[in-house]
């Protein structure tokens, strides 16, 4: 479905008898901080999530490609239902912690992948390498484009085909690569949620920035429920399957502040 106005999406929401909320974080609910390692909590953003989770019939999901323990500190909210590396580690509103992938079978891959990217990086300036245990990933924000789409090549040529075929993906962006097992994909998270904790009857409503949002829109689509895209400079021109479009993380959360005061059934 898709929406005209704002107001409509928020009539179909405020319409639902129950809602099943999934948001990405960064570039979605707030900025993207200088470097990863930055775990500064939004008060306001924390605050509406725990509004979000008193509302007995909205179930809210945060995924993002932050480690579930980083996640953890930036959104320290009992009752929400918490994705970390791409939704592969998860946490319950009971306090249930699930992963996806065996990490004794993941790490050592990774650890090689670490050393040959930091010898790539040795000397240079501008560059992060983040290691998330279940990842690795390679942020050039801060490097000139010449010298970032050389060492993001490099990167790439670096890795071993064969140890990655069949248990590992490329992730890629602006600026921006990373190794993750096959398992940490928004779209595997969503349809497991929803698999494995349905809620019948409850309309589905997912907000993100980035393809690996993007990934997830067909589950929530197949569900009949409604994607909503967050511009961002990286993804001006690329095809979105979003249904709405909001222009900044300060709108979402501005559009997630009136449905929680929304006057309807399911919110009372």
């Amino acid at each position: 479905m898709k929406f005209k106005r704002e107001g409509e999406l928020t009539q179909w929401a405020l319409d639902a008898a129950s809602l099943r909320l999934f948001l990405d974080y960064d570039g979605t609910l707030v900025d993207f901080s200088p470097t990863p390692d930055r775990l500064d909590p939004d008060p306001k953003v924390v605050s509406l999530l725990g509004q979000l989770v008193k509302k007995l019939a909205i179930c809210t999901a945060v995924i993002s490609g932050r480690r579930l323990r980083d996640l953890r500190r930036l959104l320290p909210v009992p009752g929400l239902w918490l994705g970390g590396t791409y939704g592969l580690e998860l946490l319950s509103p009971a306090g249930e912690t699930l992963c996806r992938a065996d990490y004794g079978a993941v790490r050592p891959v990774l650890e090689r992948i670490k050393g040959a990217w930091q010898a790539l990086l040795s000397g240079r300036s501008g560059f992060f390498l983040e290691d998330k245990d279940w990842t690795v990933a390679l942020h050039a924000r801060f490097a000139e484009e010449a010298e970032a789409a050389e060492v993001l090549a490099a990167a790439r040529q670096a890795l071993d085909p064969g140890a990655l075929a069949g248990h590992f993906r490329i992730l890629g962006g602006h600026k921006f690569f990373e190794v993750a097992p096959l398992q940490a994909s928004k779209r595997q998270a969503v349809a497991y949620l929803l698999g494995q904790f349905p809620l019948p009857g409850a309309r589905c409503l997912y907000i993100g920035d980035d393809d690996k949002d993007e990934e997830a829109f067909p589950v929530i689509h197949e569900q009949g429920g409604a994607a909503i895209k967050v511009a961002q400079p990286s993804q001006a021109g690329r095809p979105t399957e979003a249904d709405f479009i909001f222009e900044s993380p300060r709108e979402s959360v501005r559009w997630l502040e009136k449905l929680v005061g929304g006057e309807t059934t399911f919110l009372q």
